[in-house]
């Protein structure tokens, strides 16, 4: 049986063309204070470039930002082996030649190899056009039909290194990440989201990392103080500002409160920028708001590790404006003297569109560690000992709160994968709708609405309501793509917040205290039984994405062959199919990468990359790593054959091939 390579990815009811987003209505004339700046409204939803099959284009390189991960390898069941053509790079040979582990009794056990696949062999070609020109930034020219692969190169640079200063210096975990000792060349740095001049600076001037934080001397009073060269980072044991929102999500004329600590008290202001593309920058501001007064907030309430600030006081409420454009934003705080934080939240709406992106706020969460104090904060992966020493799972918080800022610089771990996706898709034209898991989770958005769902960042925690309204719309047609890898590993419960607001409590046992299993695996349902592939472990070094099935239409276009190694695309941590365990009910399935790599412990293992047809010709789409979006938007790790890939699996999807 040959690979999927011609059926379209048609809904079984639908075949006439989605209405249009409706425009929004244009912004009143305001008077602002002299110090407020005029908003700046985003474009239209309906001044969005229609759609077009695009031709992705590469961006310039630059050095990549370091970062974390976290998790142990997963001891798996066999797995197939690895044909002797493939070359492994750049780690030299060394131990067995594949893992095995504890096998898993669930499921066939049938196997399919990385050339093989089920279905009918009919291949078709998604026709190419320009794209209409964006009004945020100019049309990206076209790339020609079928580009020759260039090699990257996937450096992993140093932190930048600390300015020399009498002062000792805290180095903090971003969100407990660096404590894994796991190399992630994908990590958010400093600002992920905008690429213009504005950098962390010490006093010195320098752009020092933004988890690098000096201590004053002793007895130096901490008063308002000029800026020095630019914004400096809020941290975690001083509290200079730092603030969360009551809701991860509002709509249009919904209001969304802002809880802010200011230490010591001053003025403070809030930009809004939103992401996108927009020339480059990855962002644009919005809006700013007038000078608020900040006040010192009282310290966090803790019980049993879990850390929770509700008892703040309202610092401000963003009334968000009709004529907004929904997307994914970012607050960010700062205060007279130059010190700066961050505050994700989403706008949302009911409007009809090709492509729903769910932010993951829920795994964001889990990986929260504030307040990163040496003592107070606690996520689901670590906490701290009396002495200040960084604990692991077995000590970790059971239940985590959405009221509290995030850690750091207040952008969660991570973040920077779905702005990658996002920065490309609006680029080039995609129609999409936001919301984030949260909203899935409480049933506020209707999945089958749209005619696919994009996971685009790290997407680990999975309620038992996400699942069920995920499978029911896949059922109904409407297709599934995950862009990065460990997606539903944890089951998690929301639960309501001391004051009574619903989904502000986080539980995930880990096997730890009363009720059921924590890993979907566990009580015989595994992520593969969803997604077609499941985690398999950690990926200590960058690896190439060994191309499998190169003549099936995911590949056309991209100048890729098969065999062919896209440099560091296996990262951060890797998915493969378990021959032992279930399998989603399909019509075709094809495994479209094949890739080995060594986990911390220099064995063999493999990672995959997945597609199949349901029934209800629904197209699932599991890339199986952490890079593949970075590889759409992030400088350095650019890569046009995976945007051309992503450019054929989504205009397949919206009807554009």
């Amino acid at each position: 049986m040959g690979p999927d390579r011609g059926e379209q990815g048609t809904r079984p009811e639908e075949t006439e063309q989605r209405p249009k987003r409706p425009e929004r209505p244009q912004p009143p004339e305001q008077t602002q204070p002299a110090d407020h700046p005029q908003p700046t409204a985003p474009p239209s939803a309906a001044e969005r470039p229609q759609s077009t099959v695009r031709q992705p284009l590469s961006e310039p390189s630059q050095q990549a930002e370091p970062s974390r991960s976290s998790k142990p390898s997963q001891q798996a069941e066999p797995s197939q082996p690895i044909a002797p053509s493939v070359a492994i790079h750049p780690v030299e040979a060394t131990g067995p030649t594949e893992a095995t582990g504890p096998t898993d009794s669930t499921g066939p056990t049938d196997s399919t190899g990385p050339t093989a696949s089920t279905g009918s062999a009919a291949a078709e070609s998604p026709t190419t056009s320009s794209p209409t020109p964006a009004t945020q930034s100019p049309a990206p020219p076209p790339l020609p039909a079928a580009p020759s692969p260039q090699p990257l190169t996937a450096a992993v640079p140093a932190v930048p290194a600390v300015p020399a200063v009498p002062q000792p210096v805290i180095r903090r975990w971003e969100s407990g990440a660096l404590a894994h000792a796991v190399t992630d060349p994908f990590g958010q740095g400093p600002l992920p989201w905008l690429r213009g001049s504005e950098h962390y600076f010490d006093d010195t001037g320098q752009v020092v990392p933004w988890y690098v934080d000096h201590v004053p001397a002793p007895g130096a009073a901490r008063i308002p103080a000029p800026r020095t060269g630019g914004p400096r980072t809020a941290d975690d044991v001083h509290r200079q500002i730092k603030g969360f929102t009551s809701t991860g999500a509002a709509a249009p004329g919904e209001a969304i409160d802002f809880h802010v600590t200011v230490d010591p008290p001053q003025q403070f202001s809030v930009d809004i920028y939103r992401i996108g593309h927009y020339g480059g920058d990855g962002a644009a501001k919005i809006t700013t708001s007038p000078r608020l007064s900040g006040i010192v907030q009282p310290p966090p309430l803790t019980a049993d590790r879990t850390v929770s600030c509700h008892h703040w006081w309202l610092s401000w409420r963003l009334q968000i404006p009709s004529y907004w454009n929904i997307g994914a934003y970012v607050a960010v705080l700062t205060t007279v003297d130059g010190y700066r934080s961050h505050v994700p939240f989403t706008v949302r709406d009911h409007q009809p569109a090709d492509l729903l992106l769910l932010l993951p706020d829920i795994t964001w969460q889990a990986y929260n560690l504030y307040p990163e104090d040496g003592h107070t904060g606690a996520s689901l992966y670590h906490a701290w000992d009396e002495n200040g020493r960084l604990l692991g799972e077995s000590e970790a918080a059971v239940t985590v709160s959405f009221d509290r800022p995030y850690a750091g610089a207040g952008l969660p771990l991570h973040v920077g994968h779905a702005y990658d996706f996002i920065r490309w898709a609006e680029r080039y034209g995609y129609d999409l709708a936001y919301a984030d898991t949260r909203d899935l989770h409480a049933g506020r958005v209707d999945p089958t609405r749209y005619r696919g769902l994009v996971f685009p960042g790290h997407d680990e925690y999975w309620s038992v309501p996400m699942r069920r309204v995920t499978e029911l719309a896949r059922e109904h047609g409407t297709s599934l793509v995950f862009l990065s890898a460990n997606t539903m590993y944890w089951q998690v419960e929301l639960g309501p917040s001391p004051s009574g607001a619903p989904d502000r409590l986080l539980t995930c046992r880990k096997r730890r205290g009363p009720g059921k299993p924590a890993l979907w695996r566990e009580i015989d349902r595994p992520e593969q039984q969803l997604m077609g592939i499941q985690y398999a472990g950690r990926v200590p070094e960058p690896h190439p994405l060994v191309v499998r099935n190169a003549d099936h239409w995911l590949w056309e276009a991209t100048g890729a062959h098969e065999g062919d190694e896209i440099d560091g695309l296996v990262a951060g941590e890797a998915d493969r199919y378990f021959p032992r365990t279930a399998l989603p009910e399909h019509r075709r399935r094809i495994l479209l990468a094949h890739s080995p790599y060594r986990d911390g412990e220099g064995v063999l293992r493999h990672q995959e990359t997945s597609l199949y047809r349901a029934p209800s010709g629904a197209l699932v789409f599991a890339s199986g790593t952490f890079a593949w979006s970075p590889a759409l938007d992030r400088p350095g790790h650019v890569d046009e054959r995976i945007q051309r890939a992503t450019a054929n699996l989504l205009d397949r999807i919206c009807k554009r091939a």
